[in-house]
């Protein structure tokens, strides 16, 4: 093996796509069940998340990363999730403004 290679046990990758399998699994249990309103978008999210995560981390390799390299792909991530949450209130508010106009105005 090369200087400066490295080479993960199988067992890993193995484990994961069982993860994967099972969190796929919940997933289509929530549509199963008929989940309604926040709590089935709350679990459908964080099944999804979780399967990007473990994604990332382990098939992508970025585990055994640098925490450099790692802040230089997950912080932008992150800044877009903030980005995308400031729009949802904007829009709501946005919503509620244009509710209470129509309803004051009669319009």
């Amino acid at each position: 093996m090369a200087e400066g290679t490295q080479q993960h046990p199988l067992s890993i990758y193995f484990f994961v796509w069982t993860l994967l399998f099972v969190f796929s699994a919940f997933s289509y249990m929530v549509d199963w069940f008929q989940f309604e309103g926040y709590l089935r978008w709350g679990l459908i999210l964080l099944f999804m998340l979780l399967k990007a995560g473990f994604i990332c981390a382990i098939f992508m390799h970025m585990w055994w990363e640098r925490l450099a390299i790692k802040l230089a792909i997950l912080t932008p991530c992150c800044a877009v999730l903030v980005f995308v949450f400031i729009m949802w209130h904007e829009s709501f508010y946005t919503l509620i403004a244009r509710k209470l106009y129509f309803l004051v105005t009669g319009s």
